[in-house]
């Protein structure tokens, strides 16, 4: 039997020596994929330990991308996913067991191509202007791309500079202000590829709620007594609820943290991923706590996720320093590139484009909660390219869609688990889909009809 077979490989029955034995004979092909695995009280019970020292074992794999847990359907074997995907995100592009590819692939998040403005003009334009890079100590941030990216900035900024994308801003800011076992306070919900960053950093989420209006200030006061050394936010269009901090709400927490004996030194760091095509205007804690907060800004949704650009912006102390590390390594982002986004900045043509995006995506969500709430499902208008849709069991919930050709994320690999304090509940926990929208361009009433009728299946 499995579960002897398990036994006999157990060095220590503490939750690392059931997850390394598991993780060995599963890398071993010892345990053959899709395997359904026993369940945490029956392998409790063979090795003499509690329920609760087998369900971290099994978290700890299920971080590592080596099994799934499906509710009451049980724990199976992953498939082997591609070498270069961390953990979690392997989980957004997984389809499935045997489902075929999609008709309507609403999992990935990318934005919608037809929405994006004409790159080729911008470089037809640009190409012929740039020189050849004459010296390897010119300044990284394009000169001119400075005052447009001053006048999109959501506060006063010391200094700026540009980064490959806004995960690429994250982590060179996270390598700057944390060391080896430091915690940071995340939302929970919130992108998994953060999580995966922070293991590979070794640093440890600490998750804190949101609600309607961004980061709970009550939680994140609870989970400033972690004494982080960070506090990454999402500020609007939030992925994967959709969820855009207000005014207010930043204004509380900026107290929170200025006021909390361990909030004073933690720096913030804002993702700003959705930037131009995102409904809301754009916010920042820098209005209230300017030292010690890091805005970044992205323009792969708006502009292209190809250019690999986003703005950067806080301290110019905290921006020389990430400045600086980055010599040691790439240098500078692409010039050309830069003033290809300079060009999008300024053209009118572009900058009506992105107009167009914003509000296509405004009424798309519009649409989409409006038809899942009419079928009874309790679904909030979220703002951005995301829709956060609560289902009775999101496994069956995407076994059902995928029956239809729909592929969607599931829930469960947004959510944060800490050693420090569990689960964080709140109204956007739970069994969840996020849906997202970029390919959801027709048939809105056909396809809210398709989730709603797969939220309230179970397995």
């Amino acid at each position: 039997m499995l579960i002897d077979t398990l036994a006999a490989h157990i060095e220590e029955p503490n939750p690392q020596g059931i997850a390394s034995a598991l993780s060995m004979l599963i890398r071993t092909g010892e345990i053959a994929p899709r395997t359904r695995l026993p369940t945490v009280r029956a392998v409790a019970t063979r090795l003499g330990v509690s329920p609760g020292t087998v369900s971290q074992a099994w978290h700890g794999l299920v971080q590592a991308g080596l099994i799934e847990v499906r509710g009451r359907a049980g724990s199976y074997v992953l498939e082997p996913r591609t070498p270069w995907l961390t953990p979690r995100s392997g989980h957004l592009a997984d389809r499935g067991d045997d489902a075929p590819m999609p008709r309507l692939d609403l999992a990935l998040g990318m934005p919608d191509p037809m929405l994006l403005p004409d790159i080729t003009a911008a470089l037809e334009r640009v190409a012929p202007r740039r020189a050849a890079v004459s010296s390897y100590l010119q300044p990284p941030l394009l000169p001119e791309l400075e005052a447009p990216l001053r006048e999109l900035w959501p506060s006063k900024v010391g200094a700026l500079t540009v980064v490959d994308g806004v995960m690429d801003g994250i982590e060179r800011t996270l390598r700057s202000v944390a060391r080896f076992g430091d915690r940071v306070v995340v939302e929970t919900p919130t992108f998994p590829v953060l999580l995966d960053l922070l293991d590979h950093l070794h640093l440890m989420a600490v998750p804190a709620r949101i609600d309607a209006e961004g980061m709970v200030p009550e939680s994140l006061e609870a989970a400033l007594a972690s004494r982080p050394a960070a506090v990454v936010i999402q500020p609007r269009a939030h992925n994967p609820t959709g969820v855009s901090m207000t005014p207010a709400r930043a204004a509380r927490l900026a107290d929170v943290l200025e006021r909390h004996r361990y909030g004073r030194d933690a720096v913030v760091i804002e993702d700003d991923h959705t930037g131009q095509v995102a409904a809301a205007m754009s916010v920042s804690l820098g209005a209230w706590i300017p030292h010690r907060t890091i805005h970044v800004a992205g323009f792969s949704k708006s502009h292209g996720p190809d250019l690999r650009i986003a703005a950067l912006g806080g301290p110019a102390a905290a921006v020389e320093r990430i400045v600086g590390y980055r010599v040691l390594g790439p240098g500078w982002t692409s010039r050309l590139l830069q003033a290809v986004l300079h060009d999008l900045l300024t053209s009118r043509a572009s900058v009506h484009a992105i107009d167009r995006a914003r509000h296509a995506y405004f009424i798309r969500q519009r649409e989409l909660a409006a038809c899942l709430r009419g079928a009874g499902i309790d679904a909030a208008t979220a703002d951005g390219l995301n829709a956060w849709v609560p289902v009775r069991d999101e496994h069956a919930a995407r076994v059902t869609l995928a029956a239809h050709g729909i592929r969607v994320s599931r829930g469960s690999a947004f959510l944060v688990r800490s050693e420090l304090n569990g689960d964080a509940e709140g109204p956007h926990t739970g069994d969840h889909i996020r849906v997202s929208l970029g390919a959801l361009r027709e048939s809105i009433p056909a396809v809210a009809g398709a989730i709603a009728a797969a939220a309230t299946t179970e397995t």
